[in-house]
């Protein structure tokens, strides 16, 4: 026997609308759903292929104490005062200076000194495919700064200072360390070069997503604080070309990390000089050691070590074993 069930057309439709508004509600679901995910901003790596220097924010840097020169080299100033002790005359004042700052520093985090080969345009329009060294990095602004703040009894205390956005403007100078046969440095230093055609090989071989950004591009970015356990800053890569390929002894000098800096003056500075002529700054710059125990044949990345070569410190101008140091340049 046949049976059938009779279905209204009236509960027909209700049932198909029901069947499509659960699958709209599904579909709107899943849409809010890929929207609110966290999207990665940069690769993850594994643990240990980052290296992380932390800011170094010294209370000395909050302070430098230096003659005026301007002032102290014009000998009229000297005079012996009638109304007042010659220690507030403003050829005395003008010795032994105290000019107080706030200081703040970033952080910086980079991945190996690794090598790779690119086709570069030459002038002639052909193409020369060349060798070139480079180190991927991460800048944080993690709101390191301090400042010095006065006391009740007219000293000063370095405390900690306002967290606002900084601008790196990325300085890298990759320099030999080598010594000749005469125990004299080889003098060879390789800034950081804008390498257009480089650019696309290394994001390929080191970001799987995110932004990498030249020097230029870096140099153009705000860097917000942050704070807490999320990590963005900005990534970027210094790149040198035409390395001598018999450097045995290497350190990366890395500027614009912090504000910090001294001078000196010139000690023959004379009256009716221009102002400042002849002083000498020097800016607060990270050295990081690396080096290779290879030769010039067979060039291959795996050979660079980070860190200074045992035995080796006074290559470098540190301590045995010093991987990094805080240096004035």
């Amino acid at each position: 026997m046949h049976c059938s069930v009779h279905v209204s057309p009236i509960h027909r439709w209700s049932c198909l609308l029901a069947a499509v508004l659960f699958v709209s509600a599904d579909a709107v679901t899943a849409q809010v759903t890929s929207v609110s995910a966290p999207v990665s901003a940069a690769p993850q790596f594994a643990p240990g292929v980052l290296t992380t220097i932390e800011p170094d924010v010294d209370p000395e840097d909050t302070f430098a104490v230096h003659d005026v020169v301007e002032l102290r080299a014009n000998a009229t100033l000297a005079r012996e005062p009638n109304l007042n002790t010659k220690s507030r005359t403003l050829y005395d004042m003008s010795q032994a200076v105290v000019f107080r700052r706030d200081v703040w520093c970033l952080e910086l985090s980079f991945k190996p000194l690794r090598m790779v080969y690119v086709d570069i345009p030459q002038p002639t329009g052909k193409m020369q495919r060349k060798l070139v060294w480079y180190l991927v990095y991460r800048v944080r602004n993690t709101g390191a700064a301090i400042g010095p703040e006065q006391q009740d009894d007219g000293s000063y205390l370095a405390v900690s200072a306002a967290a606002g956005p900084r601008r790196f403007i990325p300085q890298f100078a990759l320099a030999s360390q080598d010594l000749d046969r005469q125990g004299n440095r080889v003098r060879k230093e390789y800034l950081d070069r804008l390498v257009p055609a480089a650019m696309p090989v290394i994001r390929r071989r080191e970001f799987s997503g995110g932004e990498l950004l030249s020097s230029v591009e870096l140099a153009e970015r705000m860097l917000q604080p942050e704070s807490g356990r999320m990590q963005g800053g900005l990534w970027g890569v210094a790149i040198w070309e035409d390395i001598d390929p018999e450097i045995d002894y290497l350190s990366i000098y890395v500027g614009g990390l912090t504000n910090a800096y001294r001078w000196k003056d010139a000690e023959n500075f004379q009256a009716g000089d221009t102002p400042s002529k002849g002083r000498m700054y020097l800016r607060k710059t990270l050295q990081l050691n690396f080096w290779r125990p290879g030769d010039s044949l067979a060039e291959n990345e795996r050979e660079i070590r980070y860190g200074a070569a045992l035995g080796a410190a006074a290559a470098y101008g540190t301590n045995e074993g010093v991987a990094y140091s805080w240096v004035y340049r």
